[in-house]
C-alpha cells in the first residue's frame, strides 16, 4: 500500500509498505523484482508545488509498471531508471530540482532624482510624513520568528532634531543563546534548501525593496541616520537592492567553479557548503544597505546569522529585516537581536558554533574582536576556525597633480569630504595640492562650501545634515575647539557647531604646512577636510609626496589621483598601490557601485575581502572536494612492484 504523508510544512514524503508485512511470493510464479523500498528511496519535497504534485504522478505511474512487470528483473527495473532520474541527491546544488536554472539579467538599480514634482518626490515626502507622525517605530527582538519585548527598552533619537524615531528592546543574555539555538536548529534545512530556492527569496526582497518598500526604508534612513533624499536613495534603496540582486550573480558564479579536468574514468567536482555554525554579523550606523549584506550575504549561501544592527540604525535595519521575511525567508534563518554590543558579543563568543564574524565599524573594536576571537581559537574553544570579515575606517586622501582639471577637483573633493557630513568609510578627508594650483583649488573649495545648505535632512535643498549622535558631536567639536589654538592649521571655511536643535556641524576645512600633523592621519568621521600643499618643482616632489600619503596613515581604504597628466597618474598608481583598496582616477574617493568597483581596503581597515564582490560569498562557504571513480580496482600492487 502506498502511504502519503502530508506535514504542516508542506513536505510530502513517501514510502511503500503493507498492512500486513511483505506478502508472500504466489507458487509458481516467476522471480518478482527487488523489495520496492530498496528501489524508490525516501524523498522529500521542499514546497507544495505544482511541480511536486507532477513529479507524484509520474511516480504512480511508475508503480504501477513496477508492479506489472514480473518477467525479469532488468525490464522491472527500467521504469526505476526513469524515476531517479528525476529524483536529486540529497546533496545537489543544482539550482532546480529539474533543470539547472539561470538567473535573471543582473543590473544595477536605476536611482531616482526625486526633482520637485515628481511623483516620486511626492511618495518620499509622504512617506517621512508618515513615520514622522507615527514615530516612535516600535521594534521587537526577533528571535525564531517571534517578535519578543525586552525588559530593557531603548530609543532611536532622530539626529537632525532629537526626536524619537524608534524604541527598541535589547536582548539579555538568554535572549542571545535563544536566537543562537534557533538559529542552529534552522541550520541544516536552510542549508539544504536548493539554491533556487534561496536565490528567489533575495530577488524578490530586491524586487519588494525597489518597489513597495523604497519610499519606507529611506524615510526611516533620512529620519533615523540623517540622511538627505539623495544619500538614502543610493544607499538604502539603490545599493541594497544591488547587493540582493548581484549578491545571487555572484553565488552562481561560486557554485559554477567546479574542476576543469577529470582522469578517465573519474568525474571530481565541488561542493561550496555552509559554515558548520552561525555566523555573528554587526551592522554599522551609516549605510542601511551594509546591514543588509552583512546579514544577508551569509544567509543566501546557505548560513544562519546572528544579526545584531547599530543602535542608531534600528529603525531603517528591522524594515529590512521585515522585507526578508516578507520575500519567503524562514523565521530561524537571520535571528534580529539589537542589544548592547558588549553582552551581546561575549554571549556570540562563548558558543562552541561560532563560526564567522561580518562586520562593518570602527578600527578598534574589529581589531579588540578580532583578539578575543583568536584567543577564542588558542583555547580550542570552537568547532572550526572562525572566517573574520571586516570592514573599518580609513584617512581617505585626494592627490592633485598640477596638470589636473582644477574644477573638477575641487567639485570632486567638496562631494567626497562632505557627503552624508563625512561619515562614509570611504569619505575623503585629506587633501595634498600642487603649489602651483593650490590658491585656486582652495578658493573653488571654500566657495563651494560656503554654498552648501545644513539642516534638516527632510528639507530637499540642504546638503548637510547632522552627525549621527552626541559622541560623534562631542568628538568633532573638540577637535575644532583644538584646532583654534593650534598654529600648524589654518580655518578656511566652517569651525562651527551647534547641537541646539540636532547634532550640527558645519563642513570645516583647514590647510596645514606641517605633512605630518596628526589631523592629516587621525580618522575623524566627520566633515572635516585637512589641505596640504605640496612642492611640485619637479617630477621627483611628486613621488615624494606620493610616498608621504602612503605613510602617513594606518589606513588603506579609498583614495583618488587627480591629473591629466597619464605619467603622473601611472607614478601614483604604483607608488599608492598599497595605500588604498580602492582606488580612483579622476573622480571622488566615495561612491562604490556594487557590481562595478567591489569595495574595501586592507591595512588598518580591514580584511579587504571586498563587498560587492563573489570573493565575498566563498568566505562563507567551506568547500569540499568530491572524487568519484567508476572503473574498479582489484589489485593492491601498482606496476613498478613487478619483480
Amino acid at each position: 500500500m502506498l502511504h502519503f504523508i502530508l506535514q504542516s510544512c508542506g513536505e510530502v514524503s513517501y514510502f511503500c509498505s503493507t498492512l500486513n508485512g511483505t506478502p508472500e511470493q504466489p507458487a509458481g510464479d516467476p522471480p518478482g523484482p527487488p523489495a520496492i523500498s530498496s528501489c524508490f528511496p525516501a524523498y522529500t519535497f521542499s514546497s507544495p508545488t505544482f511541480e511536486n504534485f507532477f513529479f507524484l504522478s509520474i511516480l504512480l505511474e511508475d508503480l504501477n509498471i513496477f508492479y506489472k512487470m514480473q518477467s525479469s528483473i532488468l525490464r522491472a527495473r527500467a521504469p526505476i531508471s526513469r524515476l531517479a532520474s528525476r529524483i536529486p541527491s540529497s546533496g545537489t546544488r543544482a539550482m532546480g530540482t529539474y533543470a539547472t536554472f539561470k538567473i535573471p539579467q543582473i543590473n544595477n538599480e536605476p536611482n531616482k532624482h526625486y526633482v520637485p514634482g515628481s511623483p516620486d518626490r511626492k511618495g518620499l515626502e509622504d512617506a517621512l510624513a508618515s513615520y514622522k507622525k507615527s514615530a516612535p517605530l516600535n521594534v521587537p527582538l526577533v528571535v525564531a520568528g517571534k517578535e519578543l519585548k525586552g525588559y530593557e527598552t531603548f530609543t532611536q533619537s532622530n539626529p537632525a532634531s532629537h526626536a524619537p524615531v524608534a524604541t527598541y528592546s535589547n536582548a539579555t543574555k538568554a535572549d542571545v543563546q535563544a536566537a543562537i539555538d534557533s538559529a542552529l536548529a534552522a541550520r541544516k534545512s536552510w542549508a539544504d534548501t536548493p539554491f533556487a530556492e534561496r536565490a528567489s527569496i533575495f530577488l524578490k526582497a530586491a524586487d519588494l525593496i525597489a518597489t513597495k518598500y523604497r519610499y519606507d526604508i529611506m524615510a526611516l534612513t533620512m529620519h533615523g541616520q540623517g540622511k538627505n533624499a539623495w544619500q538614502a536613495e543610493i544607499d538604502s534603496a539603490a545599493e541594497l537592492v544591488d547587493f540582493f540582486r548581484f549578491g545571487v550573480k555572484y553565488a552562481e558564479e561560486v557554485y559554477a567553479q567546479q574542476p576543469s579536468h577529470n582522469s578517465p574514468g573519474v568525474w571530481n567536482r565541488t561542493e561550496y557548503r555552509p559554515l558548520e555554525g552561525f555566523v555573528y554579523a554587526i551592522s554599522p550606523f551609516n549605510f542601511t544597505a551594509i546591514g543588509g549584506n552583512l546579514a544577508g550575504a551569509p544567509a543566501l549561501m546557505g548560513n544562519v546569522v546572528i544579526w545584531k544592527p547599530s543602535p542608531a540604525a534600528i529603525a531603517s535595519n528591522w524594515l529590512v529585516h521585515q522585507i526578508l521575511l516578507e520575500a519567503g525567508l524562514p523565521k530561524d534563518v537571520i535571528q534580529f537581536v539589537p542589544g548592547d554590543a558588549e553582552e551581546v558579543t561575549s554571549t556570540v563568543l562563548e558558543s562552541r558554533d561560532f563560526a564567522a564574524l561580518h562586520f562593518t565599524g570602527s578600527t578598534d573594536v574589529f581589531r579588540m574582536l578580532y583578539g578575543k576571537i583568536s584567543q577564542g581559537v588558542a583555547d580550542g574553544k570552537y568547532r572550526s576556525y572562525p572566517r573574520i570579515v571586516g570592514e573599518t575606517g580609513g584617512k581617505n586622501f585626494h592627490l592633485v597633480h598640477k596638470s589636473a582639471d582644477v574644477r573638477n577637483a575641487a567639485v570632486q573633493t567638496v562631494r567626497g569630504a562632505f557627503e552624508f557630513q563625512g561619515q562614509k568609510c570611504s569619505a575623503t578627508s585629506r587633501a595634498y595640492i600642487a603649489s602651483s594650483i593650490v590658491e585656486d583649488f582652495t578658493q573653488q573649495v571654500v566657495a563651494e562650501v560656503q554654498k552648501i545648505n545644513v539642516g534638516e535632512p527632510t528639507e530637499f535643498t540642504n546638503f548637510c545634515g547632522p552627525v549621527i549622535h552626541e559622541g560623534s558631536f562631542n568628538k568633532l567639536a573638540g577637535v575644532i575647539d583644538e584646532a583654534k589654538n593650534d598654529p600648524e592649521l589654518e580655518l578656511l571655511v566652517g569651525g562651527s557647531y551647534d547641537s541646539s536643535k540636532g547634532w550640527y556641524i558645519q563642513p570645516t576645512v583647514y590647510r596645514t604646512t606641517n605633512p605630518d600633523h596628526p589631523l592629516l592621519s587621525r580618522e575623524l568621521f566627520g566633515p572635516v577636510l585637512v589641505i596640504h600643499a605640496y612642492n611640485d618643482a619637479t617630477e621627483a616632489d611628486f613621488t615624494k609626496i606620493c610616498d608621504k600619503i602612503d605613510s602617513t596613515s594606518t589606513y588603506g581604504l579609498t583614495g583618488s589621483v587627480f591629473a591629466q597628466d597619464r605619467a603622473a597618474v601611472q607614478v601614483a598608481d604604483e607608488a599608492l598601490r598599497n595605500a588604498a583598496g580602492n582606488f580612483y582616477i579622476n573622480c571622488k574617493s566615495t561612491g562604490a557601485v556594487v557590481g562595478q568597483q567591489p569595495f574595501g581596503g586592507a591595512r588598518a581597515s580591514g580584511t579587504n575581502d571586498k563587498a560587492g564582490s563573489a570573493n565575498l560569498m566563498t568566505r562563507f562557504v567551506s568547500l569540499r572536494s568530491i572524487k568519484e571513480e567508476y572503473v574498479p580496482t582489484y589489485t593492491v600492487a601498482y606496476p613498478s612492484n613487478a619483480n
